[in-house]
């Protein structure tokens, strides 16, 4: 199948996996772009029957995805009105049809984080089948709660359901920062890999998944799956809660003082959860 040319994605395929590398300069926030990038990309290989492993990483060296658009918080309604994921259910925000939609491709999706992954960012990993992280430059968090609001693309849903209650709620309340040797431990990452092995690691499992014989793939995800519940009515929960705090004058307030204090330019990405908790 022939892709687009996408603004914000790379996307190259070769013995059954397709790499799509992340390029939205200058901080690959995950703004309209990239998201209706990644819509279209979805759109196109669920029904490509040649791709069956799909690994999703990143041109930047500092940011996965460092989170959501900030912006957002001026217009909200430019997000609520977004058609992405349009064929998932409507009572869900954009960025959460966007990851079920994700979430629920046929093929193995796989992530590389070799740098940090926060918000958005964050559970866009979390919405697919592994994570693999640089033991030295990987990390992630939940940043939304010094802004006022939750997670609100499926951290409450799927964050949980890897990690377990406690730890998920220490992830989400407290914000920090977590390195990739902790996520692994908390079963947040399959595994922290050394940076330079973590390319071959990364294609070789691809490439061993690409070739098992037909219907293996979807059989073995299929019968893993029957354990969970379907996590629609967490989503529409996390998004009425996601609703209610953003109503709120210090979701506002606070994500304008962290955007006025360096939130989204590169130097202040760089140590974000210092301009989240300025009381410390």
């Amino acid at each position: 199948m022939t892709y687009p040319n996408f603004a914000t994605l790379r996307v190259t395929s070769c013995n059954g996996v397709a790499h799509v590398v992340i390029d939205n300069p200058p901080r690959n926030l995950l703004d309209v772009r990239l998201m209706t990038d990644l819509d279209t990309f979805a759109a196109c290989v669920e029904d490509d029957i040649a791709v069956r492993v799909i690994v999703f990483a990143s041109a930047d060296p500092d940011f996965f995805i460092p989170h959501g658009d900030m912006a957002f918080v001026d217009d909200p309604s430019a997000f609520a009105d977004l058609t992405i994921g349009a064929d998932q259910d409507v009572r869900l925000n954009p960025m959460q049809r966007l990851f079920e939609r994700l979430r629920a491709l046929p093929q193995v999706t796989i992530g590389k984080l070799a740098g940090k992954a926060r918000g958005g960012g964050a559970e866009l990993l979390q919405a697919l089948d592994m994570r693999f992280a640089s033991l030295e430059r990987g990390a992630l968090a939940q940043m939304e709660a010094p802004t006022g609001i939750i997670p609100g693309a499926g951290g409450t849903v799927y964050l949980p359901r890897l990690v377990g209650r406690a730890r998920a709620l220490e992830i989400i309340l407290g914000a920090e920062l977590i390195d990739a040797a902790t996520a692994e431990r908390y079963g947040w990452i399959n595994r922290a890999v050394p940076d330079v092995e973590l390319d071959a690691f990364v294609d070789r499992l691809a490439q061993d998944i690409a070739a098992l014989p037909d219907g293996v793939i979807a059989a073995a995800k299929a019968a893993v799956d029957a354990n969970f519940a379907d996590p629609l009515a967490a989503l529409l929960v996390q998004n009425t809660l996601l609703g209610e705090t953003f109503a709120r004058p210090a979701a506002a307030e606070l994500t304008r003082r962290a955007l006025a204090n360096g939130a989204q330019t590169r130097d202040g990405e760089r140590d974000l959860e210092a301009i989240l908790h300025p009381h410390r």
